[in-house]
């Protein structure tokens, strides 16, 4: 993790990510529940929490943790939802762990109910 010269220092993010090791790709995350059903549609700060919690599962599911993620892409219906998302990056994602990152507003997600999406690349260490 690194910033290279001539770049701006990131703040809550990394420049650059590098690493061996396994590729695991996590498909956008919404804010759903077990069952498939969204969660509080409307509330930004607790589908921020679904989801990040919903992105814990599925790395868990292949061997990873936040710490082995390198890259988290965010899509959002309002860029004012991005101080949800931090707050949500703040309880899951450890500082020292920082992977790059991209935040994208879009007109809408794959249901109504969805404020916010996000996907996830890790590297899990051989």
């Amino acid at each position: 993790m690194c910033s290279p010269v001539g770049v701006a220092p990131a703040r809550g993010y990394s420049q650059v990510v590098t690493g061996p090791g396994r590729l695991v790709v996590v498909s956008g995350q919404p804010a759903t529940d077990e069952y498939d059903e969204p969660v509080d549609p409307g509330d930004p700060d607790t589908q921020a929490r679904q989801v990040f919690a919903n992105l814990g599962r599925c790395l868990a599911a292949a061997g990873a943790t936040f710490d082995d993620v390198v890259k988290l892409t965010h899509f959002t219906t309002d860029i004012g939802y991005l101080a949800s998302i931090g707050a949500a990056w703040d309880e899951f994602v450890d500082p020292r762990h920082e992977p790059a990152s991209v935040a994208v507003q879009v007109r809408a997600l794959s249901r109504p109910e969805y404020l916010l999406e996000v996907e996830a690349l890790a590297l899990v260490a051989p």
